[in-house]
């Protein structure tokens, strides 16, 4: 297996988690915060996509799919708002009501990835995208990020909807 397809594999794990944990949800279970000051799993799950759209997309020089979803999800979030640093009224506010649209618009940012994932190779994996940091981040370790901090978030609201048992299925 190449790198290409060691990183589709990672994305296609996310991918298969997301619609696990999204599965059987309604909207109560999605807006529902551990102790009323965790995140929900609405939020995770919107959060999740957020990042993989934002930064695969940068990565790609391609739009967001968030430009296309924003409107459908309901949500006042502009594309620069990925979930980073909220507040716990800003979390309240990212209410979803349906699990279906979620699972849509992660779907559409898995084929955004796809697509990219398609054009990289070794030069792209060493290309440098973000000098601020010392030494500087790579597109390699940016897809390394990503896939980890989906991986964590998933982890997170399986969690949440692991505590809300019955309820949530």
């Amino acid at each position: 297996m190449d790198v290409r397809g060691v990183l589709t594999e990672a994305f296609g794990r996310v991918t298969e988690i997301y619609d696990e944990v999204a599965d059987g949800l309604d909207e109560d279970a999605l807006a529902h915060r551990p102790g009323g000051e965790g995140n929900s799993i609405g939020w995770l799950l919107w959060h999740l996509a957020r990042v993989q759209d934002d930064h695969v997309a940068a990565l790609a020089g391609e739009s967001q799919v968030w430009e296309q979803w924003q409107e459908r999800l309901g949500l006042p979030n502009g594309t620069d708002d990925i979930g980073y640093g909220h507040t716990s009224e800003q979390v309240d506010a990212v209410r979803i009501t349906d699990p279906e649209l979620l699972t849509g618009y992660h779907r559409e940012v898995t084929l955004a990835t796809a697509r990219y994932l398609q054009t990289v190779d070794e030069r792209e994996l060493e290309r440098e995208v973000d000098q601020r940091w010392d030494p500087p981040v790579t597109a390699g370790v940016r897809l390394v990020s990503i896939v980890s901090d989906c991986l964590q978030h998933l982890g997170q609201a399986a969690y949440v909807k692991g505590l809300l048992g019955s309820r949530a299925s």
